[in-house]
């Protein structure tokens, strides 16, 4: 039996994963559910404020990542007003907070990555 495991398989909302790693990165992997966990670390955003930091998602894969985490229930996503234009705001659940040092590792050690075997580069606008 695998040390992460307490049986053969594990299971989460219906769904049979081999190990507990396997299940994380169906939480989090793809090249930007993290991204997204990241962006709302500090504070909740609007879909717009999140388009903005992260330009290079496409306006319909980051609607399709932000829908899949709330269902995940990494995030969560409020309306505020009754008639259009609806505010909405999207923030980390307990559970996506829980997720945060685990981020913050990432983020150093992509970090340390970069400074030993690459280079910062600054974008044209700023």
């Amino acid at each position: 039996m695998k040390t992460e495991c307490n049986g053969d398989y594990v299971k989460l909302k219906g769904k049979t994963y081999p190990c507990t790693v396997s299940l994380t990165m169906d939480l989090i992997g793809g090249k930007w559910k993290a991204v997204i966990l990241y962006h709302l670390k500090d504070e909740p955003k609007r879909y717009s404020e999140l388009r903005k930091e992260i330009p290079s998602v496409t306006e319909m894969t980051l609607s399709l990542q932000l829908k899949q985490l709330e269902k995940d229930g990494l995030i969560s996503r409020k309306l505020y007003g009754k008639k259009p234009p609806i505010k909405v705001v999207y923030s980390l659940t307990d559970l996506g907070n829980s997720f945060v040092p685990l981020l913050e590792a990432i983020t150093e050690w992509g970090n340390q990555v970069i400074l030993e075997k690459g280079e910062f580069l600054i974008s044209e606008g700023e």
